[in-house]
């Protein structure tokens, strides 16, 4: 009862309205609720003295609900209560009238209202709220905060700063974000308990700090951080950064120790997480091959291989198997490699089954995004663990590579990868032509000529490329043709058959092909520098230039492509620009002696005989075997009145050719110019001894063995008038018989004969040698590299003119390193 009245007292009256208000009837009120009677309410009076009607008290939580006054609710002296406690129920109808809810504060009265106010359930009488009390940015919560925000930033710059590859920055920040949170930490000290420090935020900066410093190859500091972490037992789950640390190792090269932090992670990793306990384990098979404990490695591999097939631990068990040498093994392994599922979709997907254009256009939209790229590149990786592989074990698991070839290729026609089993083919034709059975290799290739049009046109263009190398241009012409009208669009066909052109001579056509192929393919380097060459072939040299400086944007450090500009700009007679372009090419090939012999030409053609003679030198000392830089270098000697110098160099070109008796013979005249005559004349006897006819070297005996006072003077004066005597005989004998034919033509041809007999004549009685260089090859001659040459008696110029071919271009490189790579050209020019 005492409850009833307190609530009571939140009951207000409004003030009456028009009948048409929308609050009318709050007025109206039972009567019973009347409390000014209730002093004179005997009923009433007679429950709050006694216990009659007494409700146990009501617990309330604020104390300051409780009012200071008794007030109880009374319904009349004349009405009687509903309940055995003497109240009535809520909702109960007395005297015909409902009684209504208690609960009437929340339809907008107040304590404080009184009666005749107006009802305002939404409290706008009660003004504008009162502005937000503003912060206190000196507070050391507010500080806290601020200081927290910065190091969170710093964090993320640091991040960020990595992944664009800025690894000194993003260093530079993760320290940054280390001190503020050290001072962060011990401000959070002084403010509140050490339960309230925030330990996400510090592992974060720990973690980003050790990662920056092992992407910054340094090494202790990073494993010195990752150790603060695991070693401090507030942070959870921090023993799976073991395996960081067991990569660290890992690259130092610690083996043992990389397999005890990767195991001491696999111990704390929960078996709930499979794929991370997987990775794992290969990183503990990896460092098991690196250490040479295949058996180990394997059963690593193998246990992966029977929880959760992938790519990478199959390939990984190949090589483990073959590095021990298990066939049988290598052969189940392999077979595991190939079941592994790929979980892409299939190209059919890609390909619309109506004209409807909404499917259309969504077909078109997923054809390439990015899940389709992650596709294709899943599926590129697993060909090419295939390819390799197969390439691997083919030739140890039977007993012959053909054999295991065959097996290989049977196992992946049977297999998701038919499309391999070609390419498989082509590899075992380049494995032929390894071993130097090139018959093999083209009855191999042949076997693709009935197969479908891309397999036929790489097979037709590696023919096309190997005849050509052969220097059979009609085979090679008739491949490329095959190749071309399998494969139009296949610029490695297109190149082939523009090289079959250009050896005809017919380079308008040959630049077609090439233009064409560039169209197929831009990236056809092959093509532009083929174009390149044939542009030279055509004179039309600011085109073959553009070619090879677009190629060189392409190719930056190819020594061929650096040789061609500086021959181009040689060419356009602009020897400053070649010898800059020559620059770049020895600070790629420093060795190369053709590329130093030719710098030492053209500074010999500007007049600086000092930096030509640096160049020569160099060239010299790479390769002692060229003819002509040792001529220059001897007759710079004898220019420079050095002749003892010059001696060595005379020396080395008479055992290069010995054969040629101008050599021996500039030998002698060394000794003689320097004065030791006894040597000269030994000389010139061994010479007598060698050539016994030669005049030049009996004249000079006569005039040595004159000057000294020998007897053997009159010797060799005897042998001299005799081999002139029979000279002028022979001289007589031809003129006599030129004569005989008669007529002004056989005069004339007699008479031009004489004279270019008295040259050959004059020539062969010089000598003192000029310090130019007689030229190199032809300036069409394409760059490469020096090689030393073998010179038979008759010797022929090792830098004489060659032809210059263009390059080819094969399906395939034929190198230790080729994968099965999509139709790619010869780097190399044919000799």
């Amino acid at each position: 009862m005492y409850f009833k009245v307190q609530m009571m007292q939140n009951v207000h009256l409004a003030p009456e309205t028009d009948e048409d208000d929308l609050y009318s009837g709050y007025n109206d009120y039972n009567p019973t609720y009347d409390t000014e009677e209730l002093e004179n309410d005997i009923a009433f009076q007679e429950a709050v003295r006694t216990s009659h009607g007494r409700r146990p008290p009501i617990t309330a939580k604020i104390p300051s609900t409780a009012v200071t006054r008794p007030v109880a609710t009374g319904y009349g002296s004349k009405t009687s209560l509903a309940s055995s406690m003497g109240r009535p129920m809520t909702g109960a109808i007395q005297d015909g009238v409902t009684r209504p809810m208690t609960a009437v504060r929340a339809a907008g009265f107040t304590k404080a209202a009184v009666r005749g106010s107006a009802f305002d359930p939404l409290g706008q009488s009660r003004g504008p709220a009162p502005p937000l009390e503003a912060k206190n940015e000196d507070s050391p919560e507010e500080k806290i905060r601020q200081l927290e925000k910065k190091v969170n930033e710093l964090v993320e710059e640091s991040c960020i700063a990595n992944s664009c590859g800025d690894l000194k920055l993003a260093l530079e920040k993760a320290k940054d974000a280390g001190r503020k949170e050290r001072i962060l930490v011990r401000q959070r000290e002084q403010v509140t308990t050490p339960e309230n420090i925030n330990l996400d935020l510090t592992y974060s900066v720990l973690f980003n700090l050790a990662s920056q410093y092992s992407a910054n190859e340094m090494y202790a500091e990073a494993l010195n951080t990752y150790q603060v972490i695991v070693k401090n037992k507030m942070f959870s789950n921090a023993g799976r950064l073991k395996v960081n640390m067991g990569n660290i190792y890992l690259k130092q090269r610690n083996y043992s120790k990389a397999i005890k932090f990767y195991r001491m992670a696999l111990d704390q990793i929960p078996s709930v997480h499979k794929e991370m306990r997987i990775k794992i384990m290969q990183n503990i098979g990896v460092t098991f091959i690196k250490t040479g404990q295949y058996s180990d490695a394997i059963n690593s591999f193998e246990h992966i291989m029977s929880l959760a097939p992938n790519l990478k631990a199959g390939f990984n068990l190949i090589l483990s198997y073959f590095a021990v040498g298990d066939r049988d093994k290598m052969k189940k392994a392999f077979q595991k490699l190939i079941a592994v599922p790929l979980e892409i979709d299939e190209d059919d997907k890609y390909i619309s089954p109506s004209d409807d254009p909404h499917t259309n256009l969504v077909i078109e939209a997923i054809k390439n995004d990015h899940l389709r790229q992650m596709e294709r590149e899943r599926k590129a990786m697993a060909e090419k663990y295939i390819m390799t592989a197969a390439k691997l074990i083919a030739p140890v698991i039977e007993t012959s590579f053909a054999v295991g070839y065959d097996w290989c290729v049977e196992v992946v026609k049977a297999s998701q990868y038919v499309e391999l089993a070609n390419d498989l083919e082509i590899n075992k034709a380049i494995t032929y032509l390894r071993q130097k059975d090139f018959n093999q290799a083209v009855e191999t290739l042949k076997m693709f000529e009935k197969k479908d049009s891309r397999v036929k046109s790489a097979a037709a263009t590696n023919l096309s490329f190997l005849y050509y190398l052969e220097n059979e241009f009609a085979q090679a012409s008739s491949y490329a043709d095959l190749a071309v009208n399998s494969d139009r669009y296949n610029p490695s066909a297109l190149t082939n058959k523009g090289n079959t052109v250009f050896a005809n001579g017919d380079y308008e056509k040959a630049a077609e092909f090439y233009k064409e192929a560039l169209r197929n393919d831009s990236s056809c380097t092959e093509a532009l520098y083929n174009i390149g060459l044939t542009y030279k072939r055509l004179n039309r040299l600011d085109e073959a230039l553009d070619c090879f400086l677009k190629l060189h944007a392409i190719l930056r450090n190819s020594a061929q492509v650096l040789y061609q500009i500086a021959n181009v700009y040689e060419l356009m007679e602009d020897p400053n620009q070649a010898i800059e372009w020559l620059m770049q090419l020895i600070s790629v090939v420093p060795t190369d002696s053709r590329a130093l012999s030719k710098l030492g030409e053209l500074y010999d053609s500007e007049g600086d005989k000092s930096q030509a003679f640096q160049y020569y030198y160099e060239s010299y000392r790479y390769f002692p075997s060229n003819i002509e830089v040792i001529e220059w270098l001897g007759a710079y000697y004898i220019d420079t009145q050095f002749c003892e110098k010059a001696i060595q160099y005379f020396e080395r070109a008479s055992l290069i050719q010995p054969s040629q008796v101008k050599w021996q013979l500039m030998v002698a005249s060394c000794f003689r110019r320097s004065g030791n005559y006894q040597k000269a004349l030994d000389t010139y006897k061994d010479i007598h001894r060698k050539f016994p006819e030669n005049v030049e070297c009996l004249r000079f005996l006569v005039r040595l063995c004159t000057d000294i006072g020998l007897k053997e003077v009159q010797e060799y004066a005897t042998k001299l008038k005799r081999l002139e005597k029979m000279k002028e005989i022979r001289e007589q004998r031809v003129r006599s018989g030129r004569d005989s034919g008669g007529g002004s033509r056989s005069r004339r041809e007699g008479s031009a004969g004489s004279d270019s007999g008295q040259s050959c004549s004059a020539s062969s009685k010089g000598e003192r040698l000029s310090a130019k260089l007689r030229a190199l090859p032809g300036t069409n001659e394409p760059y490469e590299s020096s090689s030393n040459k073998e010179i038979d008696a008759s010797y022929v110029d090792p830098l004489g003119p060659q032809i210059e071919r263009p390059k080819t271009a094969a399906r395939k490189r034929i190198d230790e390193d080729d994968f099965a790579d999509e139709e790619l050209g010869d780097d190399l020019l044919p000799e």
